[in-house]
């Protein structure tokens, strides 16, 4: 258990993780806590080569931080909430949801392209069920190519082609300023040497240049919050995607503090949680248990509080985004989780339920109920 005065608080090992990490430490450490983060290795992290909806059990990068806690080594967890499988284990609560963060989903592409200008057969990358059924339903002449890695590595991927494209020229033109020193008739290219162009570059510009090129993708889909919190955000041409028509994944954006039952759960809540984000989220992932979608079907799940409602966006796709269950509805406050899982039955009624196991079957079989994302973004 935790020494006096000291929280430790299990996070994932990602650059992304720590950083979201940091956000809860701080918090906590400026209601005089002293936090103490501790990496743990989970399931997730360890296969980089497959889908998350491929790994085959839910919670892929959850369990093992939960289990540290449950063990009694750890007080606390802190992931992000849309990795959480929507059943937990009996002994631990949700602690905490700090305020909320970006929920949508950006497009980033090299020149600053929107969605609408891309040109058909554009390749546009993502490994979520969710984004490519909702980019191919707006889309549908667009080819959406699997895209797997933390947010670094996928910007490299996106930006890699056009940046060592202009590496080799920028090095032929070099060659020729070299061929003709002392030619005053001479005119250069480019105004500066390679090696001066390079070292311009950004750290992110300069991984990009030594990857290896598998497939040149014309766009990447993120999460906003992914993005924003990575510090990548300012280095990269990007669209912010609606909301409406790119229901976000459910309790995207968003991260949970778990911890046992009991006084230091208490505690966190009382510093940390954010109520308005904790009924949305609230929300969302009630919907998402009741409908089972998971991480074998698209189901996009977005509420945000308005007032006395939770006006509340579902949309349920099948794989290939040319079937498609959507509606809105404002949930009381008071009742948003019995509201919630009213709604849930209806849309299930109208089809949701035939979509979901329509993808089931695909999938080869039920994996559970977490979230349908592409994590790692930031392993």
């Amino acid at each position: 258990m935790r020494t006096r005065g000291t929280l430790r608080l299990a996070t994932r090992g990602s650059t992304l993780a720590r950083r979201q990490a940091t956000l809860v430490q701080e918090a906590l450490e400026e209601r005089r806590y002293e936090v103490e983060l501790v990496t743990v290795e989970t399931t997730g992290d360890q296969i980089r080569d497959e889908l998350i909806h491929q790994l085959g059990k839910t919670g892929a990068f959850v369990r093992e931080l939960d289990e540290r806690v449950l063990d009694g080594d750890l007080d606390a967890a802190i992931h992000s909430m849309k990795d959480m499988p929507t059943e937990q284990p009996a002994e631990l609560v949700t602690a905490a949801v700090p305020e909320r963060g970006r929920p949508g989903d950006v497009l980033v592409t090299p020149d600053g392209a929107t969605l609408e200008e891309l040109p058909s057969g554009a390749i546009v990358g993502t490994s979520s069920l969710r984004r490519r059924a909702q980019l191919l339903s707006e889309r549908p002449d667009l080819e959406v190519e699997p895209l797997r890695g933390n947010v670094d590595t996928r910007l490299e991927k996106l930006l890699a082609p056009a940046l060592q494209a202009e590496h080799q020229e920028r090095s032929e033109a070099d060659k020729e300023r070299k061929g003709n020193t002392g030619n005053e008739d001479f005119e250069p290219e480019y105004d500066c040497t390679v090696d001066e162009w390079f070292d311009d570059l950004s750290e992110l510009e300069k991984g990009a240049l030594g990857r290896e090129v598998e497939t040149e993708y014309d766009a990447i889909v993120l999460a906003g919050a992914g993005l924003e919190r990575s510090g990548l955000a300012h280095y990269v041409d990007y669209q912010e995607l609606s909301t409406s028509t790119f229901v976000p994944a459910p309790g995207q954006g968003a991260l949970a503090v778990t911890a046992p039952d009991g006084e230091t759960a208490r505690d966190i809540q009382t510093h940390i949680d954010h109520p308005r984000s904790r009924v949305e989220t609230t929300v969302e992932r009630t919907i998402l248990s009741e409908l089972g979608g998971g991480c074998i079907a698209p189901v996009g799940i977005y509420a945000i509080v308005q007032g006395e409602y939770v006006h509340t966006n579902v949309s349920v796709f099948d794989r290939d985004g040319e079937e498609s269950v959507t509606a809105s509805r404002d949930l009381p406050v008071e009742t948003h989780a019995d509201a919630a899982r009213s709604f849930a039955r209806d849309l299930a009624d109208r089809g949701a339920a035939d979509l979901i196991e329509q993808a089931r079957k695909e999938a080869g079989g039920d994996d559970g109920t977490a979230s349908e994302e592409d994590k790692p973004e930031g392993k």
